[in-house]
């Protein structure tokens, strides 16, 4: 099998070029390194079934050869990259969608689009059930990445329609794990990386607003299942443990054997106030659940982080 995966050195693309190549199979990944890492692919570079073309996927896309598998994984994905990237968003969800799946198309391939639970706004419904249609304010700061990915979904349900390709939706919640980037804004690294700095933990609003976190792994398990589904609709792949941002917070000062405080800043414009996925279409169609829970994951996080954030002097000297 040859897979292509656009975003292949960003955090989850990564873990995913990882996934293949560790089945025997080929990867092709494809990125411009906007906002992925070489970092997150340089042990794989001598591996002769990985090849790395360095493209942006809003321009055509020419893969020479045979493609079993196109996953579409390219796009900024934190409200830090899309606040800075905001057209850049829009035309990857756009063009680059449309770029992709006119490869899968010419290659007669498999497609995963990765979606995300952003495409229900601030939700009126939970959990969050794939019916919803969600409730997301188009104009405001969020808009560009969410309805950047809505309209990637419908784009991928026309292709199904239109030439009957084998389409998967993937709508990924909270994630994470190694190769996350510390300053990519999300609050789980920022958590961290304060903490390891020995700086004040800096929540937004009360903290209690929720998310739902799954480990990377179990994400990737999720993902191959759909791939390997016969289910062309969309599909939560997410955690439905909901914890606060404000326990959250505490867990990781815990774990990392902080004793920092906790800092109040305003809570941002269209902050969704609840997210959890409804995974019961998970669990039926593709016999899936998350198995990692939140602090053994944390401390596989934690330890990775350890390996990228500068120490802080009081922990040095302790």
């Amino acid at each position: 099998m040859r897979t292509v995966i656009t975003g292949g050195a960003g955090f989850i693309g990564s873990h995913l070029c990882d996934y293949f190549l560790q089945r025997g199979e080929t990867v092709v990944c494809i990125d411009n390194f906007l906002t992925g890492s070489r970092r997150n692919i340089r042990h794989l570079r001598r591996n002769r079934k990985f090849t790395l073309i360095e493209h942006d996927v809003t321009k055509y896309i020419d893969v020479p050869g045979r493609v079993d598998n196109v996953l579409h994984f390219a796009s900024p994905a934190s409200p830090l990259d899309y606040a800075v990237f905001k057209i850049q968003t829009l035309k990857v969800g756009a063009m680059g969608t449309h770029n992709a799946l006119g490869l899968a198309v010419k290659k007669k391939a498999r497609f995963l689009l990765a979606s995300t639970s952003e495409i229900y706004g601030d939700p009126l419904e939970h959990p969050q059930r794939e019916s919803y249609w969600g409730n997301v304010n188009p104009i405001g700061p969020r808009g560009v990445y969410d309805e950047a990915k809505r309209y990637a979904e419908a784009l991928t349900m026309a292709y199904h329609r239109c030439h009957g390709l084998n389409t998967k939706i993937a709508r990924i919640f909270n994630t994470y794990g190694p190769r996350m980037r510390v300053n990519d804004g999300r609050a789980l690294p920022t958590f961290i990386a304060q903490a390891l700095r020995d700086e004040k933990i800096t929540v937004f609003g009360k903290g209690s607003q929720t998310r739902s976190f799954c480990y990377v792994t179990d994400l990737i398990d999720g993902l191959a299942r759909l791939l390997r589904s016969r289910e062309n609709y969309p599909v939560n792949i997410g955690n439905p443990v909901e914890h606060t941002i404000a326990e959250l917070a505490t867990m990781i000062v815990d774990l990392a054997g902080s004793g920092n405080a906790v800092i109040h800043k305003p809570l941002p414009e269209d902050d969704p106030k609840v997210r959890r996925p409804d995974i019961a279409r998970a669990r039926t169609i593709l016999g899936w659940r998350p198995t990692i829970p939140l602090p053994e994951g944390l401390r596989k996080t934690i330890d990775y982080f350890r390996t990228i954030v500068p120490v802080s002097k009081k922990r040095k000297t302790s």
